[in-house]
């Protein structure tokens, strides 16, 4: 390869949205060198590194100009008309708008991380042999291979999980060949995560926190470590054995899937992880200091602009009719139809004491964590009113923007911040969950409920029944566990939702209805609450179903035509020719 590096690949881009991934890793941008200047110092080494970290996906209103991927399922509707998020189920979505900034974005990754691991070892740093830190530092240089080979797996992961079949690239390759190389079944693209998490499991760093003689002074809490690279081999193992990678129904991936899934809980109960206490403090400013919310989080990617933070959750998100608001990313009735009442039934069962003119009274905790109502006082802030979601309310229509499904979002948002001119607290750090033990207890609940057929069953190598894993989050809300004695049917119409609840808004929903097959039955109706002021002070609610467009061939996304254009060994995915 030249020694000069593709500006295409290799410049750490100046962007509008920029992430300090841990706190030793700082930006930079970077000029087009040869090799010999990347690698004559630690600290041009280390931009590659946090080129990578910056790919890390996310999604605070980013994925198309404020609109979450949230709102292309049944979890939210955006509140401006004309998003481009409307393409996904409004017939405009195509292989020549093909949403391509994940291939793009990943493939970029990926490249980097190659660069990394075969063009940037064997290095020694003479500048810093004189540092007392000398040894630390090499030992975090060492690391660099491990973590890169973590990212290039995971970039896989973010494009086979969105097309199926996809290019597998494990070495730096010429643009000639990038332009000719074939699609990879999604197997192996699989079977390349799994053995690339299996290979580096024990050779990454275990624990930031615990680097003992090769401590750097600060704890690096935004680096993947083992438990991220156990949680990726995790998820993917899951992704493989769903339907929608699996048409063979192979019950064998399931129990790769729990026992990955077993081992990643085991090593995290080892290291004194578990389930934060309180569900809303996961999306804290201070999640990446605190310990009793750390302790949950498994890798989160930070985002800020700058050493204040940021307000672009707040911003994209905030009630229609205070300062700032645009209303944006609104729950729907489904979603809140998802949370069961306090009592552990559904809001449909008989006996759960559910009162349509006091709806939101007795729930699922999570409910006032995530979802603002009518009458909640959101945000927190100092002098912010309580909102009004009815017709003609403050926050209501007819108003531009206004949540048109009745609710606004309350969930990953620091209700503190005040977006007024004249505010002192305008922003203030995000991190966005990428793993966290939440998700994998019910990852586990649905593995092993799939491998061993039933909620309560266990056996010697999976003691934890699936009912008992689905029932760690419920817990942890203050909810009954679940029922004993559930036919299949129903448990998996109660994990299913338990999912849908826990992880909602945290870029889940999307995914989990395609592996599973499942959108006709969630992504073709939505329902919006409207809300009448009375005469008399009292509400009225009435629902309105709202129809989507879905058809089957969007279980994968289209290969850009941009990229088959050039490339023209790139076969297109099934009903997108």
């Amino acid at each position: 390869m030249s020694n000069k590096i593709w500006k295409s690949v290799f410049v750490v881009c100046a962007a509008g949205c920029l992430a300090s991934c841990s706190d030793q890793m700082d930006y930079n941008e970077y000029n087009i060198f040869d090799k010999d200047y990347i690698t004559q110092n630690f600290g041009n080494v280390g931009g590659f590194m946090t080129d990578i970290y910056n790919t890390v996906e996310y999604d605070f209103g980013n994925y198309s100009s404020g609109a979450m991927q949230a709102s292309a399922t049944d979890e939210s509707e955006y509140s401006l008309l004309g998003n481009g998020i409307e393409h996904f189920y409004n017939g405009a979505w195509s292989p020549t708008n093909a949403k391509a900034s994940v291939w793009s974005n990943m493939y970029k990754g990926i490249s980097t991380c190659n660069h990394v691991i075969y063009e940037l070892q064997g290095l020694s740093f003479d500048e810093l042999k004189l540092n007392n830190d000398y040894a630390a530092q090499l030992h975090r240089y060492e690391n660099y291979k491990y973590e890169s080979r973590f990212m290039r797996a995971y970039f896989y992961f973010c494009l086979v999980r969105q097309y199926g079949d996809v290019p597998l690239v494990t070495k730096q390759i010429t643009a000639e060949e990038v332009n000719s190389i074939e699609r990879t079944s999604a197997d192996e693209i699989f079977k390349f995560i799994i053995d690339e998490c299996t290979e580096i499991q024990s050779l990454i760093i275990e624990d930031y926190s615990n680097l003992g003689e090769f401590s750097t002074g600060t704890e690096e809490t935004g680096r993947a470590d083992r438990l991220a690279v156990l949680a990726l081999k995790a998820r993917a193992a899951l992704y493989w054995a769903s339907p929608l990678f699996n048409p063979s129904s192979d019950k064998e991936r399931y129990y790769m899937a729990a026992l990955y899934t077993k081992e990643l809980l085991d090593a995290a109960e080892k290291r004194g992880k578990g389930l934060t206490a309180n569900y809303a403090d996961l999306w804290d400013a201070g999640s990446f200091n605190t310990p009793g919310i750390m302790k949950e989080i498994l890798y989160g990617r930070r985002y800020y602009k700058n050493s204040s933070g940021d307000n672009l959750v707040e911003s994209n998100n905030y009630p229609v009719g205070i300062e700032g608001g645009v209303g944006g990313n609104c729950p729907t009735q489904n979603l809140v139809d998802a949370y069961d009442m306090i009592n552990g039934k559904s809001i449909s069962e008989d006996g759960s004491g559910y009162d349509e003119k006091n709806p939101y009274q007795d729930r699922d905790p999570r409910l006032e964590a995530t979802v603002a109502v009518n009458g909640a006082q959101w945000p927190t802030y100092s002098g912010a009113a309580k909102i009004e979601t009815f017709q003609g309310g403050i926050n209501g229509e007819p108003l531009t923007g206004a949540t048109p499904t009745g609710y606004y979002l309350k969930k990953l948002c620091n209700g503190a911040i005040s977006l007024a001119s004249n505010s002192k607290f305008k922003e203030s750090r995000h991190t966005w969950l990428t793993f966290r033990l939440g998700e994998f207890y019910l990852n586990y609940a649905e593995a092993v409920f799939k491998y061993l057929g039933g909620a309560d069953i266990t056996s010697m190598e999976f003691p934890m029944s699936a009912r008992a894993a689905a029932s760690k989050t419920r817990q942890r809300a203050g909810m009954p566990d679940f029922e004993q004695g559930m036919d299949a049917n129903t448990f998996w119409t109660k994990l299913c939702n338990e999912r849908f609840v826990e992880l909602a808004f945290e870029g889940h929903r999307f995914w989990d209805v395609r592996r599973w097959k499942e959108a006709d039955q969630y992504f073709k109706n939505i329902v919006e609450m409207k809300l009448i002021k009375e005469a008399d002070g009292s509400i009225t609610y009435v629902r309105k179903n709202v129809s989507r467009q879905w058809d089957d061939k969007m279980y994968l996304f289209p290969i850009p035509q941009s990229e088959r254009s050039k490339n023209p060994n790139l076969t297109q995915n099934p009903g997108w020719e």
